[in-house]
């Protein structure tokens, strides 16, 4: 494999809410965020846009990605919960994409799901709600199924 061309900063963020930036300025085009988005890649260091030839550092502020909508199919062990992101990739949580928590600075959990590859999707709040109506209690505390698969809830301390 060929050695890339490692660039420096250009000026991309990713905001906590989702947006795209570059040089401070929002991404107004959808299609050109969903392009990028195609080619994010998180390493050991960070992220960064890559492609065949180089490799771009971004700022990426909690998740690259934001789970806007979710659709259950089912119920309990069976069901099957499928998220839609802010870039419009859709992924049933199971297996090989689990639904999780990260601890955040100021306390708190932010809730994700696994996307692709170490890239992930932060639940909007609305979908957060909707999770957390479904919460079922277990000999491992409470939490959601998907696929046959259960995704515990962080317990409070």
């Amino acid at each position: 494999m060929p050695k890339l061309n490692v660039c420096g900063d250009i000026g991309l963020k990713i905001a906590r809410d989702g947006t795209w930036f570059y040089e401070g300025s929002p991404i107004g085009r959808k299609p050109l965020v969903k392009l990028f988005s195609t080619v994010l890649r998180r390493e050991d260091d960070g992220f960064y846009l890559v492609t065949p030839v180089e490799k771009v550092p971004i700022e990426v502020e909690g998740e690259p990605f934001i789970a806007v909508a979710m659709i259950r199919e089912g119920e309990g062990a069976d069901q099957r919960l499928t998220f839609t992101t802010n870039v419009d990739d859709e992924v049933t949580a199971g297996p090989g994409n689990s639904i999780g928590f990260r601890a955040e600075r100021g306390g708190g959990q932010a809730p994700f799901i696994e996307v692709r590859d170490g890239l992930r999707a932060q639940l909007s709040r609305p979908v957060y709600y909707e999770l957390a109506d479904m919460t079922v209690e277990t000999d491992e505390g409470p939490g959601v199924w998907s696929c046959g698969t259960f995704f515990p809830f962080p317990m409070d301390e």
